[in-house]
């Protein structure tokens, strides 16, 4: 699990789960070796940090002050992947979790409390792995918002079916106030939340593919100015590029962890 960023002093009213649910609210890596991921990620996305309140293999990435994503260096210790991972608000980690399990997906952690709330490390039926997060989010949320990743894309089986799955874990689609939309365009499930882009389903991954990119995961798409300036230097610092095109790359970190970097801003 990585830190969340609500212990951030905050001068904005502290917004909860309870009220913005069922969008990404956080992203969060797990790796082996802290400093390289440091070194890394400061170069080629220009992150700083900021030593995370959950211990010293915990750190917190930031953005002109704004907390964007968390690390922790936990992969080796506990044996989880190296990869990044979407968090989603739910008013419940429990519910949650219950839900997801009783729709055939499985609960790797928790849920687990990690004041001010809880947390679960879920995987979906087709092995995708997603987090919820229940409680209090950042004083300075609508900053989050602006500074977060571009959005996030899960590459699954069947998109209709994956839709169905979140949908009934995280209330999309409801009469819930404040819940997200979803609409189907141009053969991907878009998500949005208050207007907003934040996520896509599209098909055709495999399940049992060799190739981690080809199984389904969940992508996080990072925005940045120059992709090419990104891939790189991500090449100088260790680490690959997967595929690369003017408007966005694939990108692998030294530690084996894939993410994307993308001229679009899905707003």
């Amino acid at each position: 699990m990585n830190d969340h960023p609500t212990s951030d002093p905050g001068p904005t009213e502290v917004v909860s789960t309870h009220s913005v649910f069922g969008a990404p609210c956080w992203v969060s890596l797990t790796s082996r070796d802290l400093a390289a991921t440091q070194d890394f990620y400061g170069a080629v996305l220009g992150w700083e940090w900021r030593r995370g309140s959950l211990g010293e293999h915990f750190r917190t990435a930031l953005v002109d002050g704004v907390p964007v994503a968390g690390v922790a260096a936990v992969a080796a210790m506990w044996q989880m992947a190296v990869a990044w991972t979407p968090y989603f608000a739910v008013p419940s980690a429990d519910v949650a979790a219950a839900r997801a399990r009783e729709r055939g997906g499985t609960a790797a952690v928790g849920p687990i409390s990690l004041p001010p709330g809880r947390a679960a490390l879920l995987a979906d039926r087709e092995g995708a792995t997603f987090g919820v997060w229940e409680g209090s989010l950042m004083g300075n949320w609508e900053a989050w918002r602006q500074a977060s990743p571009a959005f996030i894309r899960l590459h699954t089986r069947d998109a209709f079916d994956s839709a169905m799955f979140y949908g009934e874990i995280l209330d999309w689609a409801t009469d819930q106030p404040g819940c997200c939309e979803v609409h189907y365009e141009g053969g991907e499930v878009v998500l949005r939340s208050r207007g907003d882009i934040v996520a896509r389903i599209e098909s055709g991954a495999l399940e049992a593919a060799p190739d981690p990119t080809i199984r389904p995961h969940w992508q996080v798409h990072f925005a940045v100015a120059d992709v090419s300036a990104c891939a790189r230097t991500a090449e100088k610092h260790g680490g690959s590029v997967l595929a690369e095109t003017a408007d966005e790359a694939v990108l692998r970190d030294p530690d084996g962890a894939q993410f994307t970097v993308t001229s679009h801003r899905e707003r």
